[in-house]
């Protein structure tokens, strides 16, 4: 049994699975819509069900952000997601400066309806823009185009957005460092508030997996990282996690993310909608729990209205369990305290010295009372160092 004092963090996911169409790196769950046969009323529906079926296991706690993903989520009308916004305000508490994202893509981009979504309450707008090469967005079937893009990230601006996050991959099919390095200043030009900057990798069940293009080999994708990762800095960018960046704020911490930081710090999430997932800590029980729901949209509908929309949940066991926090933690560059793996694991710290004092030694950590933090070596190499908390 896990000795827990309190309840770590709550966020809430939000999974909206369509899109217009596939694309051919994705391995999201996320299905081609049919505008003719889109079950947007009974998907809202669906998702209000779900949450009180789930209100009992978080009774009483607050929610601190939500995140609502997908999919392409901008496909969902603005009455829609101001349904779903007032059954969540009726159903839940938030914390005073809840933190609430929806992703958008440049394709599904309308100002009324970005309009029409930030006075429903969302406040954080997520814009998947990948790229602003034209040609590397038919690569990646993108529906959008470069001017698109920047459209999408005006019209978030025009209205209301104060927070808007721009996703940018780089390693693309055949890309140049000349190349990365032009979406990163196209991405500076547009005045974000967020950069999500990641390397773009081939995943099973994509179609990229079976007919795999050409990528930049290792060296090449080194130095676009590292070439990247000094023009944000030097543009008043702060990478704080692997693959996030925040501009400078008056708080240090300022647009950072909040509902990503509650993931990496091994926070609790309840997770609604087709193929979510979630993680629940239980106090009294001792034990913390993930779960994950049906895949299928229409399966999922069906299952909800028949109380039966879990299709898995287990106890994660004490082994696993730093591997588990380890995992997500060292992704963030300053690391964490060392009680943040007491209270959020439910573990006595000696549960990882061995492995820490190890992960010392070949220089890929440092530690000490107050902060456990991988070294830029470490960071390069995060697989190797997190293989280090394998039982």
């Amino acid at each position: 049994m896990l000795s827990f004092e309190t309840n770590p963090p709550l966020s809430l996911y939000i999974h909206l699975p369509w899109c217009v169409k596939k694309c051919p790196y994705c391995d999201f769950n996320s299905h081609a819509i049919n505008k003719e046969a889109f079950p947007e009323a009974a998907y809202i529906d669906a998702l209000i069900s779900d949450l009180e079926s789930e209100l009992p296991r978080i009774w009483g706690r607050p929610i601190g952000s939500i995140f609502i993903g997908g999919g392409t989520p901008s496909l969902f009308s603005a009455e829609a997601i101001n349904r779903l916004m007032v059954a969540l305000r009726e159903r839940l508490t938030f914390y005073h400066h809840i933190e609430v994202t929806m992703e958008a893509n440049p394709g599904t981009a309308e100002v009324e309806r970005f309009k029409a979504y930030r006075e429903s309450g969302i406040n954080r707008l997520s814009i998947g823009v990948q790229s602003f090469n034209d040609e590397k967005l038919k690569v990646l079937g993108r529906i959008h185009n470069s001017t698109e893009a920047k459209a999408a990230v005006a019209m978030a601006k025009d209205a209301g957005f104060d927070e808007i996050n721009i996703d940018l991959m780089f390693g693309l099919p055949e890309q140049s460092i000349d190349e990365a390095m032009s979406d990163l200043e196209m991405a500076m030009e547009q005045q974000p508030s967020h950069l999500s900057w990641y390397q773009l990798t081939i995943e099973p069940n994509t179609i990229f997996y079976s007919k795999p293009p050409v990528l930049p080999d290792d060296d090449l994708l080194w130095s676009m990282q590292k070439q990247g990762q000094a023009y944000l800095s030097d543009s008043g960018f702060s990478q704080y996690e692997v693959s996030a960046y925040a501009r400078h704020g008056t708080t240090g911490v300022d647009h950072q993310c909040k509902h990503n930081l509650n993931y990496w710090q091994f926070g609790d999430y309840l997770g609604i909608g087709a193929g979510a997932h979630g993680k629940l800590t239980h106090v009294a029980e001792g034990k913390i729990e993930r779960y994950a729901r049906h895949r299928i949209p229409q399966s999922y509908i069906e299952k909800i209205t028949q109380k039966n929309a879990i299709t898995e949940t287990r106890s994660l066991n004490r082994d696993e369990l730093p591997l588990e926090f380890m995992m997500n933690a060292l992704r963030l560059n300053e690391g964490f305290h060392p009680s943040l793996f007491i209270e959020n694991t439910g573990l006595p710290l000696s549960d990882i010295q061995k492995p820490l004092q190890e992960a010392e030694k070949k220089s890929m950590i440092e530690w000490n009372i107050n902060k456990i933090k991988p070294t830029e070596f470490g960071r390069r190499y995060l697989n190797d160092l997190i293989q280090f908390f394998i039982k």
